[in-house]
């Protein structure tokens, strides 16, 4: 009786140990299709953000540059050097808070794989006691 039930024992551990195993290669398996879904949604958000920067870069430096021609006309005759310090000055304070804008966004950016992570922290909550 005692050589029965060792094996019977044997083979549900066996049997639960392969379950397990299985089980944890499924939930691996999910995690990593989970992070290379996100890996590319991630690659085409920064390759679409870095396209329209750019492109917002170069219409607004056209625009700036138009625009203080235009002022610079317009003071020419009586306001010369304080129409270029004027646009000196805005320029450099344009900067600076573009600046600060920059380093804000870039210290605020939220975690890129925060699905992964969140699913990463449901299983170890199901499965540790």
């Amino acid at each position: 009786m005692s050589l029965l039930d060792s094996d019977t024992t044997d083979t549900s551990t066996g049997s639960t140990s392969r379950r397990l195993g299985a089980a944890m290669l499924g939930l691996l398996r999910s995690h990593v299709e989970l992070f290379g879904i996100e890996l590319q949604e991630q690659k085409s958000r920064t390759v679409s953000l870095l396209l329209f920067a750019g492109l917002a870069l170069v219409f607004a430096l056209l625009a700036l540059v138009a625009l203080s021609g235009l002022i610079l006309i317009l003071l020419w005759d009586n306001y010369r050097m304080a129409g270029m310090v004027g646009l000196a000055v805005f320029y450099v304070l344009a900067g600076i808070f573009c600046a600060f804008r920059l380093k804000a966004a870039v210290f605020d950016e939220s975690s890129p794989f925060s699905g992964t992570l969140e699913e990463l922290a449901n299983d170890r909550e199901r499965l540790l006691p």
